[in-house]
């Protein structure tokens, strides 16, 4: 047995589990009732068959082209620096948009066992913003294993709530059963997209797995059906228990049905633990990647002059300083999560774009088959998106406007004027 590559299929399978499962199922789930009432669950059902492909895609990319540096690596390997770069971009916008959102979240359950409304759980949520990017500054940094810890204490706490809502709550609230109109299928399931995205982390572990040709397809399938389960039971539950409701705490409403207000309350303290600790592992990450991105001449050299501590923190400044009117304006009043979550489903959605794109280059056969299905499953569900849109179009404007003054200024070296570079010809250098 190689010791130096641990993964089988059940621990593979774990950890997908693990990148899929968040604290946005603490309110998402409830966003895309609200949107769509009982029909949201067949956004559900769309998202679940548009995961089984994306799996594939990525799996098939983590065996056959083992790369280094997450998924904007792909992008870089069949579409170039240039699409790189704004595939960089769109992660650190979805940082700066979800961060804020995931501790809104947090700060929706503090509220609900404080008492008060969405000035307090701004509030709340800014505390735990604060705590956890000063944490990362000191180089406090949560291991991936407790991460992965907290997503399976969610996942039980899930399975117990959905246990108890589902035989006493499950049938209710399902007429009538679009009372929204079909339209509002495709925006519950641009809302939905956010408890989706996790598959292209899997593809990073491709190197881990002891015999990758067989036991990475193995954790997906088993990942695959055990988020499925858990999945549509959630979404059934949730329809029953919090449909009319506009709650923003539906996790502490499914344990309540049968726990109580002990229940209750307990699901808020689990839910800021978890949202902290998923923001804390986060936020180091993007940390890194805005160093890496600045290392690589995307981003000014500035973001990279700590680039060797264990999280960088000029990167952290940057993300305190954009979060800040964020925080404002809830706390004032404007804005809502529901329209925080649309508009980082956006930038995920578009990072997904490009990388599976990226797969119809440099991939063959059945599997360049399922990136072909998976870019066009993933388009319909991009047109949902509206005018959030905007987010990721204004996010790749600056990365492509940086990229430009950067060379512009001689800021790029000789051999790597990325807006010069033909990504056809880096496709046919790298042997694609």
């Amino acid at each position: 047995m190689d010791e130096s590559r641990p993964l089988g299929a059940v621990r593979g399978a774990a950890l997908y589990v693990g990148a899929l499962i968040g604290p946005g199922l603490l309110l998402v789930p409830a966003l895309a009732v609200q949107s769509a009432g009982a029909a949201s669950i067949v956004a559900w059902a769309g998202l679940l068959v548009l995961s089984a492909p994306l799996a594939i895609v990525f799996g098939a990319l983590g065996v056959r082209h083992p790369v280094a540096g997450g998924v904007s690596a792909y992008v870089r390997e069949g579409l170039g620096p240039v699409a790189a770069a704004v595939t960089g971009g769109w992660f650190a916008a979805a940082v700066v948009i979800g961060a804020p959102t995931v501790a809104l979240i947090g700060g929706y359950y503090v509220s609900a066992l404080a008492g008060g409304g969405t000035a307090v759980a701004a509030a709340s949520g800014l505390a735990m913003y604060v705590a956890v990017f000063g944490a990362n500054a000191l180089g406090l940094r949560l291991s991936s294993t407790l991460q992965l810890a907290l997503a399976s204490v969610l996942v039980v706490v899930l399975a117990v709530a959905i246990g108890i809502a589902l035989p006493s709550r499950g049938g209710d609230h399902w007429t009538p059963f679009a009372p929204h109109g079909w339209w509002a299928v495709g925006t519950a399931a641009n809302i939905l997209v956010w408890l989706f995205v996790g598959w292209e982390a899997g593809a990073q572990l491709a190197g881990e797995f002891r015999r990758p040709e067989r036991d990475l397809p193995r954790a997906i399938a088993l990942a695959f059906g055990f988020v499925t389960v858990l999945y549509v039971g959630l979404a059934i539950a949730t329809i029953g228990v919090t449909a009319g409701t506009r709650s923003k705490v539906p996790l502490a409403d499914l344990i309540a049905v049968g726990l109580g207000r002990a229940g209750r309350d307990a699901t808020a303290v689990l839910a800021v633990v978890l949202t902290m600790g998923t923001m804390n592992v986060y936020t180091g990450g993007a940390a890194k990647l805005v160093a890496s991105l600045a290392q690589e001449r995307a981003l000014p050299a500035w973001f990279a002059g700590d680039a060797e501590l264990s999280v960088p923190r000029r990167p952290l400044l940057g993300f305190a300083l954009t979060a800040a009117p964020i925080f404002a304006a809830l706390i004032a009043g404007f804005g809502s999560t529901g329209a925080l979550v649309r508009a980082t489903s956006a930038c995920f959605i578009a990072v997904y774009l490009l990388a599976l794109a990226s797969a119809c280059r440099i991939l063959d056969g059945w599997t360049r088959v399922a990136a072909f299905a998976s870019v066009a499953l993933v388009v319909v569900l991009a047109a949902f998106s509206s005018g959030y849109l905007l987010v990721p179009v204004v996010s790749a404007l600056v990365s492509l406007g940086v990229l430009r003054w950067l060379d512009g200024h001689g800021l790029v070296a000789a051999d790597e004027h990325p807006l010069d570079l033909d990504p056809v010809v880096q496709h046919d250098e790298i042997g694609g």
